[in-house]
């Protein structure tokens, strides 16, 4: 059994104890090693006296409260060893309690106190041994590097003490980031659960009302165009079911194989399936123009103009009461520029609502930005700018 492995219990233990028991064992010790000098006296010695075993004790009994006041302590203590080495014979060999206060003042004194204790011994230990009889030199030195040994161990206890707390300090901040960290992404999880749902939700549920509200119209006149009707409904059901499947499938558990089993999220590779669907669900006669050359984006990137096409569209069969909507993909170096016009009635019909917050979050999520109003001939038209791989981490800061 190691030195270390039962030192380090008994270290935590004594810092875990009531101070007060553990500095009065101290006191204790330090008054029975300064009484061995005169219980067991030198020869030629004089012996123990009432009055020189109250002054020994004034060198100990104060180490009672040395860490509840450790300058008032250390007064006394300096104050009682000089009176002992004095007025009492024998003068005590080792300065027991001098080299406790003075190990406790430089681990919890002020800097003033510090540096006044540490002098204050010095001059006090020189002029004390020109009061005893016949000092030897190595006396000197002994009890000089007993004061600046004392003293040193205390001030290494302090860059410690300062080093593991600030360590500590520094492990709760970590602590209180990383929840904080923690929380923020299942927000923007929700946030994005939320979002997703919602345009799938209401892409869906508006293609099934306007083909609900046109079969019952067309089932006698034309059965042919009713059965289409109804084949969209069941088709935008079949969708919506699939994508809310893909959604959802984030909250289940990964399988083993790292999670590949999940299907992919929607780009803007599937945007002519989108507008195709629209088109062919609704009626509305959806155009779709590209400038540049297209490019990779982020997944999220890719998802987000998706959504954001697919929530304009369904903005516009649901307010605008539009027969005809334009969607442009302006492809830039830096940037995906994604612009939805109707010529449909405009703002002030009851436009967008949540769809259009959804919008300017899955914009602002990827570093972008978007805006929403009256087309430049007239209708409604929403403008979304993506960053591109390149520009996207300085876009979000």
């Amino acid at each position: 059994m190691s030195a270390r492995s039962w030192i380090s219990p008994v270290a935590e233990r004594l810092r875990t104890t009531n101070p007060y028991v553990v500095d009065s064992a101290l006191a204790a010790l330090v008054l029975f090693a300064a009484s061995l000098q005169w219980i067991f006296p030198d020869e030629g010695d004089d012996r123990l006296t009432w009055q020189g075993w109250l002054i020994g004790a004034a060198t100990a009994l104060p180490l009672v409260w040395r860490r509840r006041a450790p300058f008032v302590t250390a007064c006394a203590v300096s104050v009682a060893t000089p009176v002992q080495a004095i007025y009492h014979a024998p003068p005590p060999d080792v300065m027991y309690g001098g080299i406790v206060v003075l190990y406790t003042i430089a681990t919890l004194g002020r800097p003033w106190q510090r540096r006044a204790m540490l002098v204050g011994w010095l001059v006090g230990v020189s002029l004390t041994m020109l009061h005893k009889e016949d000092p030897q030199p190595f006396e000197y030195a002994f009890h000089l590097l007993s004061v600046v040994c004392a003293y040193g161990f205390g001030v290494l206890a302090r860059v410690q003490r300062a080093y593991t707390a600030e360590l500590e300090d520094r492990a709760h901040r970590l602590e209180r980031e990383r929840a904080a960290d923690t929380a923020r992404a299942i927000a923007q999880e929700r946030s994005r659960i939320a979002r997703d749902m919602h345009d799938v939700l209401a892409h869906a549920v508006s293609l099934m009302v306007v083909q609900a509200e046109a079969g019952p119209v067309v089932v006698r006149s034309d059965p042919a165009r009713a059965e289409a009707a109804f084949d969209a409904i069941a088709g935008a059901g079949r969708d919506a079911m699939a994508q809310l499947r893909r959604i959802l499938g984030v909250l289940k558990e990964p399988r083993g194989d790292g999670g590949a089993w999940r299907l992919p999220q929607p780009g803007v590779a599937e945007l002519p399936g989108l507008v195709r669907q629209v088109g062919e669900s609704t009626g509305l006669r959806v155009e779709v123009r590209t400038s540049g050359a297209p490019r990779a984006l982020p997944q999220d990137t890719e998802v987000a103009a998706f959504r954001v096409i697919q929530e304009a569209l369904t903005n516009t069969v649901k307010h605008a009461r539009a027969s005809s909507a334009t969607v442009e993909l302006d492809w830039t170096e830096d940037e995906l520029t994604l612009t939805v016009t109707d010529d449909g009635q405009g703002p002030g019909s009851g436009h967008g609502g949540h769809g259009l917050i959804g919008i300017r979050e899955r914009a602002a999520a990827c570093g972008g930005s978007a805006r929403a109003g009256r087309g430049p001939e007239g209708g409604f038209q929403v403008v979304v700018r993506l960053p591109a791989a390149v520009d996207r981490e300085a876009a979000l800061g």
